[in-house]
């Protein structure tokens, strides 16, 4: 049974379906005797007839045999097409991509990335992880979105450096830049040492700055929160006072810092030596542009 192949059992259908080898070879584009060759290759592989041929112009009769291998064979042949359509929607990007991601990205980048892949493919299944971690695990996902880079055996792709900023109720420091001097010793809302914000408070302790840390929140609207309730100011990396709005808030002020905290580094990064889907290829294209264009902005 193992030699069954799928063009003998779709023209033991249209044999069956048409009721000569005549009109089932014109209906397949085949010769009559290419029909017979692949009927005659079916029977000896299931060890039977599967049309009895009366001869002349009566019609063929599919045996009992035959009826069984037809009703099975459908299944087959209707698995095999179902198949083939989903293979080619795959290949048009119309399948499912899981991707992990954190809070900025979520935000600013990845709800564009999403809606142009659910425009261009309303069928795509798009999966989505909160990956916010010091430790993040690409694991199965097929991209992931990180702030820093991390080890193992995974590829990258850079996306954009993201400056740190100073967020402060508003007349807690003079208009215009701040020099980091300045927080030694103020009170600050910051992140949780994860990800990015051990190298932050790093490089302010490499400068002889240690502000006081007073709270903190991996939550954006907690810490900024925090800030308009004259708790303390915040260093946010410019994604994460994008994605809240903060410019449009008259109670806060954005000061640039001089100099400059080393910005964060945002990757996108999958599997090592793992092959993309269409549709992941084209949110890394997405993503890349997208990016790109936040980069210009600032």
């Amino acid at each position: 049974m193992s030699d069954v192949e799928l063009r003998h059992l779709t023209t033991m259908a249209a044999v069956a379906d048409e009721g000569s080898f005549g009109r089932a070879a014109g209906r397949l584009g085949y010769t009559q005797s290419t029909v017979s060759q692949q009927i005659a290759a079916l029977e000896k592989s299931v060890g039977g007839a599967v049309f009895d041929r009366p001869g002349g112009p009566k019609p063929v009769r599919i045996t009992p045999l035959g009826t069984v291998v037809l009703a099975h064979g459908r299944d087959l042949l209707a698995k095999a097409e179902a198949m083939a359509a989903a293979v080619d929607r795959f290949k048009a990007g119309d399948g499912r991509v899981d991707i992990g991601t954190f809070q900025s990205v979520s935000n600013v980048i990845l709800p564009q990335v999403v809606r142009r892949l659910l425009d261009e493919h309303p069928g795509c299944d798009i999966r989505l992880f909160d990956e916010e971690t010091d430790r993040p695990q690409v694991r199965e996902l097929d991209l992931m979105f990180v702030d820093g880079r991390i080890e193992g055996e995974v590829e990258h792709l850079k996306l954009l450096d993201d400056p740190h900023l100073l967020v402060a109720r508003r007349g807690t420091f003079p208009e215009g830049p701040v020099r980091l001097a300045q927080l030694d010793g103020v009170p600050l809302i910051a992140y949780p040492l994860v990800c990015d914000q051990p190298r932050v408070e790093q490089a302010l302790a490499r400068r002889g700055v240690r502000p006081r840390i007073v709270f903190r929140t991996v939550g954006n609207e907690t810490l900024l929160s925090m800030v308009r309730a004259g708790m303390g100011s915040a260093l946010l990396p410019q994604l994460a006072a994008h994605s809240a709005e903060v410019g449009s808030d008259e109670s806060l002020c954005v000061h640039e810092l001089k100099p400059e905290l080393p910005p964060r580094e945002i990757f996108l990064r999958w599997q090592a030596h793992r092959t993309h889907s269409p549709l992941a290829a084209r949110a890394i294209e997405i993503a890349v542009e997208v990016a790109g264009k936040i980069a210009n902005r600032t």
